[in-house]
């Protein structure tokens, strides 16, 4: 159990280093737009393109990387005041209750979206440029597969701590009774050096 957390762990994690650095192309190609448009008087056929397909690999990419992180937002009213094995079971009752179904569902709706869109030579029909979109497609298919891995990784962990085990000992984060966040064995040393 704990070889496949880390090896969907890495994945998330090289997926969200991937989407990251997706940011540079971003940023240079609308900083390319706003001078050629503004300086030169000859705007792109491209820029709007690139910028909706750039900033969505970045958000699908991110996906699995930000609840690999802990940093998706849930309502914890009630949540905050739980035990760490109640947390643990509300945490792997909504993973594959709620979460796992939904995300299972759209990966696979997200493939066949890319596999005709490949088959019909789809293009996007948004601007001069007209590129084919099932690279796109399939950007989105590998966000929601990291997204799906990551939450099997959070299943599996969450049900390690119903176990009673420490999941720090592997090197994963645990939840912190009090704040809900994901912490390492390392932000805890560093905490109490302070």
């Amino acid at each position: 159990m704990v070889a496949i957390v880390r090896l969907i762990e890495r994945f998330s994690g090289l997926i969200g280093l991937i989407g990251a650095w997706v940011m540079l192309p971003l940023i240079l190609s609308m900083v390319y737009e706003v001078l050629a448009r503004h300086f030169f008087n000859a705007p792109t056929f491209w820029a709007y393109e690139v910028g909706y397909m750039l900033a969505g690999t970045t958000y699908m990419f991110g996906m699995g990387y930000c609840l690999k992180q802990g940093a998706h937002i849930r309502v914890d009213f009630l949540y905050e005041r739980m035990s760490l094995k109640r947390k643990a079971l509300v945490n792997f009752l909504g993973y594959i209750i709620l979460m796992l179904p939904g995300c299972i569902w759209t990966t696979y709706g997200l493939y066949e979206y890319a596999i005709e869109a490949y088959v019909t030579n789809e293009v996007s029909g948004e601007s001069a440029w007209n590129p084919i979109i099932w690279p796109f497609r399939v950007v989105w298919l590998i966000g929601f597969i990291s997204l799906s891995l990551q939450a099997i990784s959070e299943v599996l962990k969450n049900f390690m701590i119903l176990q009673g085990k420490d999941i720090e000992q592997y090197g994963f984060g645990a939840l912190e009774e009090a704040t809900m966040d994901y912490v390492t064995s390392e932000d805890a040393n560093v905490e109490n050096r302070s």
